[in-house]
């Protein structure tokens, strides 16, 4: 009969020295997964609660967060709203500052007034750079304090590989993070603000008639997927914080470098399922928390010759969902969920969380206010009075050129878009006259009829065919 006590402690022996193995050597985790890509990218998977690591892959490398930054602006903003420095209801300006941001951003003129709480939406959602200065000037008072807070917030949060240079995370060579980082700041979003939680869950939001969609493709498309904050520039790669919640079990990935936005959705969707199949009963308390990991030094990777460099095919942006580098990004030990496993696999369209989100500017909604927030659209290219287009005619003849594989009535490549709208009504003008009806004969004789001469404007000659034209008439250029 086998001595069950000996066993115990035999295994406990041995639990024992593996973790004291692994908090020794944090880095030593670095080899329980490997992306199927050309190249490491730092990822993490831990779970919020206990904060112990489940899964790690270069996650102490320093990193461009890139709009991942606007989780530490969120955590400021929350902070503020808790001390009484502001509420949700405050009413912010977007400065000049703010609306000279980069997009994406929501583009609404200097002046206009939202509330914090539409702001913090807007941000997250659409991931607005805008908005981002907006807090940061409303709640700190001036951009370089908000952004010192921010520095000092992740000092006392521990995130000792993180420095921070603006709210957005707009490239800058000084704003830095790591996926340790990064995990730990998202896991105090959880336990400091869980009142605050569903504003990282949020699929869409409505502005007046638009609806923007979340860039975050997890949420209604990963089982039990509710948050938070995706990332990009060239020089970091598609970076990606998901949060998933399976009965009493919430975990956090950090995704970071990956070469397109399908890719770090599919990525993390196979780090959470792992996750979340994975038992770590077998080392109890021993396992290594997230905040024993030792965070390195050194330069961030650039990513911007691989992400963004000649070969690729579209143009990177954060809204990117061409397909992985990869034909599915797979993770080594997934022999538990199937070799045939892949992040795509695991996705699939669930029925929406919830509806469309309103947001306004203004502090109640109003289609009057909305209208007035954005900046008037740019004056369209008139076409050139029939004067100009006579003294033309004197310098010489004009041509016209048409792009025939357009479609009627659709604008050509190039900034054509002003000239397609008369296109559908250049015979009726004609029609309108009994004068008119013999011109339409007389346009395939030799000489022209001397009335419809008299009128170029309305009858404008397209030069190929002449007799029948099936092009839409587009009046020619003015002069040079």
């Amino acid at each position: 009969m086998i001595d069950l006590s000996i066993l115990h402690a035999r295994f406990a022996r041995l639990a024992a020295g593996l973790a004291a193995s692994v908090l020794l050597a944090p880095v030593l985790l670095a080899p329980v997964l490997l992306p199927a890509t050309a190249h490491a990218t730092p990822a993490l998977v831990i779970e919020v609660e206990s904060g112990k690591v489940l899964l790690a892959d270069d996650a102490t490398k320093p990193w461009y967060p890139a709009s991942i930054t606007k989780l530490m602006t969120a955590y400021v903003t929350f902070k503020a709203i808790r001390s009484g420095r502001i509420t949700p209801e405050t009413l912010i300006s977007v400065s000049a500052n703010a609306a000279a941001q980069k997009p994406s951003k929501m583009g609404f003129k200097v002046g206009t007034q939202l509330t914090v709480d539409n702001a913090l939406k807007m941000m997250l959602v659409k991931s607005a750079n805008d908005m981002a200065v907006v807090l940061a000037e409303g709640v700190g008072g001036s951009l370089p304090a908000f952004v010192a807070e921010m520095n000092q917030t992740a000092a006392e949060l521990g995130m000792t590989g993180s420095h921070f240079a603006n709210p957005n995370g707009l490239p800058d060579p000084d704003n830095i993070s790591t996926a340790r980082d990064l995990a730990v700041l998202a896991r105090h979003i959880f336990l400091d603000f869980p009142e605050q939680a569903d504003l990282f869950r949020i699929p869409s939001i409505k502005l007046g008639p638009a609806v923007i969609r979340s860039y975050n493709k997890l949420i209604d498309r990963y089982p039990g997927a509710d948050g938070m904050k995706t990332g990009f520039i060239c020089a970091s790669g598609f970076n990606l914080v998901a949060s998933a919640t399976r009965g009493d079990r919430h975990l956090l990935a950090v995704v970071l470098g990956t070469g397109s936005g399908r890719e770090r959705t599919e990525q993390a969707a196979l780090l959470l399922e792992r996750g979340f199949q994975h038992s770590w009963h077998i080392f109890g308390a021993v396992a290594p928390t997230v905040e024993s990991l030792r965070n390195e030094g050194g330069p961030p990777a650039d990513m911007r010759a691989q992400v963004c460099g000649g070969k690729r095919q579209n143009t990177a942006s954060e809204d990117d969902d061409s397909p992985s580098t990869a034909s599915g990004y797979v993770a080594a030990g997934m022999s538990g969920l199937g070799e045939n496993v892949t992040g795509a696999s695991l996705l699939q369209k669930l029925p929406p969380s919830m509806p469309p989100v309103e947001v306004w500017v203004g502090p109640v909604p109003s289609a009057e206010a909305l209208a007035a927030a954005y900046p008037p659209p740019p004056e369209k290219k008139k076409p050139a009075p029939a004067k100009d287009k006579a003294a033309a005619k004197k310098k010489g003849p004009t041509t016209a050129v048409i792009d025939t594989t357009a479609p009627v009535g659709e604008p050509a490549d190039g900034d054509a878009a002003p000239a397609a709208k008369p296109a559908p009504k250049p015979a009726p003008k004609p029609a309108a006259k009994p004068a008119a009806k013999p011109a339409s004969q007389a346009s395939a004789a030799p000489k022209p009829a001397p009335k419809p001469a008299a009128k170029p404007a309305a009858s404008t000659p397209l030069p190929k065919p002449a007799p029948a034209p099936t092009y839409p008439l587009i009046p020619p250029p003015p002069p040079q």
